[in-house]
């Protein structure tokens, strides 16, 4: 047994509402950037769940995802990308107008940050929100990351357009795509 798996239901709100509030209260972006990495890795364990919901961690990592602070950015899409496997943030993330923030991290130079936000767009995916998520530019974008020499970006993408994308759509936007230069679609490649 480690970290939180030893606590009780209610010492685990207390721990993350500790996190959070000492966030809050921080002034040193190294002591919030921590937090936010401690916040984001336990967003994957479905037993924090409903305790991140009432602290409203869903809207805190919406919220890093416009910050200058790369780090903030990376912390929050990882963030975004565990939590939103569980259904009701899933929601939250939709109802917040989400998915225009998660796409703009696609533009980020950061590998892993490009990888967590595809990702999180997968699971965003829904009857309602498929659209959005498959809009031309994002599957323009996806066909460029499938094209890059980074396996694990080049695989993600790839599966976006197998899974997500009707062929008609990777045609469109192929088509869109010629005569253009890569740079036109306005997402650069992320550096390794």
């Amino acid at each position: 047994m480690s970290g939180m798996d030893r606590f009780c239901a209610s010492e685990r709100f207390e721990y993350l509402q500790g996190l959070v509030t000492e966030f809050q209260d921080t002034d040193s972006e190294e002591a919030k950037e921590q937090v936010l990495a401690n916040l984001a890795n336990f967003a994957y364990d479905p037993r924090n769940m409903e305790a991140l919901r009432m602290l409203q961690v869903t809207e805190l990592f919406l919220d890093m995802l416009t910050e200058e602070n790369e780090n903030f950015v990376e912390f929050g899409i990882g963030g975004l990308c565990n939590i939103s496997m569980d259904q009701e943030c899933r929601d939250q993330i939709l109802e917040s107008e989400g998915i225009p923030l998660v796409v703009g991290c696609l533009s980020s130079l950061r590998d892993e940050t490009v990888l967590s936000a595809i990702t999180t767009l997968m699971n965003l995916s829904t009857a309602a929100s498929h659209s959005k998520i498959t809009d031309s530019a994002v599957v323009q974008c996806m066909l460029r990351f499938s094209l890059t020499q980074n396996p694990r970006l080049s695989n993600l993408a790839t599966v976006f357009l197998q899974d997500y994308c009707s062929q008609e759509q990777v045609n469109r936007a192929r088509e869109l795509m010629e005569g253009h230069s890569q740079s036109a679609v306005g997402i650069p490649l992320p550096k390794n």
